[in-house]
């Protein structure tokens, strides 16, 4: 294969010149401007007055905090899926489908030809950044693997497609690089999970593999996968893709699978490097080391503001941008796209670790939530499920709570657990085991990223309940000094030590267990 490495660098150089010549508040202000400009005759831009505003001062004061729920009922579902001239001008082709709304299963974001440019852009960054760091990479020698879900999109309309957003990425890539790109298009839309790591591990051995990206937790299987198929490897991605250079990861929090990918990594030169893309747009990417923080996408096409999280929900909370943000602030993430998003509460929320080339560290979401391995569950979702099941083995439940247990060892699973106190008698057996699987169903029903990640049992293990006596929660709570009526017990925890303790706990109230790890 013809490596194309050589021109990349020089993109590179010039790229990174541009870069460090940026001044991030000017070049903010640019892009709301441009963005304005550009949809002032759309049904939005003519409804909030576009024509008239020149500052991002005045834009904040004409154009208020919107959720998802808010511009599908206000502007697009009276016309979905044909969105022509709505928040964004002409027709958008294309909507990446993502789940984790309280309103339904599936939320569909606008993705226009600029976003596509934009994450094209995004993603040369990502090499560049690379290759700046390391003069001798030949990363473009090989082929780049994209281990994502299926690729496969629907077409509810002419020219209009749905799908996830990495098969939209696919479909969309620029020419120079499909012939980089792997797998082949016909096993990338390959839906079963289990099949496609088994096909894909035993072909992936034939290539010239340069750079590996997915989700953590995905990413464990497959590897597990490959270290079987190569014995003599003793499970080292050095032994088993020897030209290596990167992998990349984002999605959820890669904390608990930093020590595991160093072990995989041993004797090679490859390098971790974090990205922070979303269905709304490409929001940052890692210039420097793990933990540094992830720098911000400033010129492409996006405008950021951000919300102290404790101010989001009030009825005038202040709104930072990039001229104004502080460091060490937990703050909620809204974004203005060239996709026809204006204003949008994404639901994360990040902090600055530096604001003069804005650096990032995603902190969580805006709500409680739960996605350790990229299932994305809500807490409505959870409650629903959890609801769902105690009906099906008519019993009623006091209280409950969730958390993820982490694989310790190559070839496991991670899952969820779940503590939850029952009213009457505790099920055990055969009623447990009812209860557990109509729970799974349901979540399975309303959120199609678990059911994804639970699909023939492969990516996430069922549900394990560990149910506890009347007044176990009350009791916890009290040794916490948190019992009263302003204190809840948290429906999802997500301190590994927090959870661990309290696995702990329900093996003195003669409940069962779960390895916490």
């Amino acid at each position: 294969m013809f490596d194309a490495t050589p021109f990349l660098r020089l993109y590179a150089r010039w790229r990174t010149q541009q870069l460090a010549a940026l001044n991030p508040a000017k070049t903010q202000k640019k892009q709301l401007l441009e963005l304005i400009r550009t949809a002032e005759n759309t049904t939005f831009g003519k409804m909030h007055g576009f024509s008239s505003i020149s500052s991002v001062e005045e834009y904040q004061k004409r154009v208020p905090l919107r959720k998802y729920e808010n511009f599908w009922n206000d502007f697009w579902k009276e016309k979905f899926p044909t969105l022509d001239n709505c928040t964004w001008p002409g027709k958008i082709p294309y909507f990446p489908v993502s789940s984790g709304t309280s309103s339904g299963t599936t939320k569909y974001i606008p993705c226009s030809p600029e976003m596509l440019r934009s994450n094209t852009k995004a993603g040369l960054d990502l090499l560049i950044h690379h290759v700046t760091n390391r003069p001798l990479s030949r990363l473009m020698g090989g082929k780049s693997f994209m281990l994502g879900g299926s690729t496969d999109l629907t077409s509810p309309a002419p020219d209009i497609f749905f799908g996830d957003l990495s098969g939209i990425a696919v479909k969309t890539l620029p020419w120079w690089a499909r012939a980089r790109y792997f797998p082949p298009a016909h096993l990338a839309l390959l839906k079963n999970w289990e099949e496609k790591v088994d096909t894909l591990a035993e072909l992936s051995l034939a290539e010239d593999i340069r750079m590996i990206s997915g989700v953590p937790a995905w990413m464990m299987i497959f590897f597990d996968k490959l270290a079987s198929l190569r014995p003599e490897s003793e499970g080292k991605l050095e032994k088993i893709y020897p030209n290596l250079e990167m992998i990349v990861h984002g999605g959820v929090n890669f904390a608990p699978y930093v020590n595991r990918f160093r072990e995989l990594l041993e004797g090679s030169s490859a390098e971790l490097r974090e990205v922070y893309p979303a269905s709304e747009g490409f929001i940052a990417v890692a210039d420097r080391g793990y933990g540094d923080g992830l720098r911000m996408n400033l010129d492409h096409g996006i405008f950021y503001e951000f919300v102290p999280l404790e101010e989001l929900e009030s009825a005038q909370p202040t709104r930072h941008w990039i001229g104004n943000v502080q460091p060490d602030v937990n703050y909620a993430v809204i974004m203005t796209t060239c996709a026809g998003l204006w204003s949008y509460v994404i639901g994360d929320t990040v902090r600055f670790v530096d604001i003069q080339t804005p650096r990032i560290l995603v902190s969580g979401r805006t709500s409680y939530y739960l996605s350790a391995f990229g299932e994305h569950l809500i807490a409505e979702e959870i409650e629903d499920g959890v609801s769902t099941a105690a009906q099906e083995i008519r019993t009623e439940l006091s209280d409950f709570t969730v958390g993820p247990v982490f694989p310790e060892r190559a070839g496991e699973l991670g899952g969820h657990v779940y503590i939850i106190e029952f009213a009457d008698q505790l099920p055990a057996g055969e009623l447990l085991a009812r209860f557990e699987t109509s729970l799974d169903k349901r979540l399975c029903v309303r959120n199609e990223d678990y059911e994804a990640h639970r699909s023939g049992g492969f990516g996430l293990q069922g549900p394990k309940v560990i149910p506890v006596p009347a007044g176990f929660f009350a009791n916890w709570m009290k040794s916490r000094g948190k019992l009263g009526g302003q204190n809840k017990v948290p429906r999802i925890i997500t301190n590994r030590e927090m959870l661990a303790e309290l696995i702990e706990l329900t093996k003195s109230s003669g409940s069962g267990s779960v390895a916490a790890g």
